[in-house]
């Protein structure tokens, strides 16, 4: 797995400078949903996303996600695989069950599971990304900063 974190300074108003806090979204991709973080286009200035590149999205762990939010994100995103297009044959569907327990156990400590999304994309598709971390931001800026420091 690698990481690397991509973030540009805030300019202009978005929903993430509204309340001076820089929401930080962790984002989990199988490499070969998503080739290569450097295809990032951030649509918003003012948040701050770390890319874990994953062989498959079989290797997302429920311990790797609740990390993510142990570390300081305001979001998870972890991007698979269309269903059925999986190199090796279920990784995506794996990763798919993973997310869920961990979206009830978030629900369940007050955290909130709308803060851990799974997509799938196909291979490569940029704009979709963009539109799903837009999206993810405007979801952000509805619920608020997370509920414990």
């Amino acid at each position: 797995m690698t990481t690397d974190t991509l973030s540009k300074p805030p300019t202009g108003t978005s929903p993430c400078v509204q309340d001076l806090v820089k929401a930080r979204i962790t984002l989990f991709h199988c490499c070969n949903a998503l080739g290569s973080t450097s295809l990032l286009q951030l649509k918003n200035d003012a948040c701050e996303i770390q890319s874990v590149t994953m062989p498959c999205s079989s290797m997302t762990r429920e311990l790797f996600l609740l990390k993510a939010f142990e570390a300081g994100a305001s979001a998870v995103v972890v991007l698979v695989c269309p269903e059925g297009t999986c190199r090796y044959m279920e990784g995506n569907l794996r990763a798919e069950k993973r997310v869920a327990r961990v979206k009830k156990l978030l629900d369940e400590i007050g955290l909130g599971g709308q803060r851990l999304n799974l997509f799938n994309i196909p291979h490569g598709d940029q704009s979709a990304v963009d539109a799903i971390i837009v999206q993810t931001i405007s979801d952000l800026a509805t619920l608020g900063p997370l509920p414990v420091a």
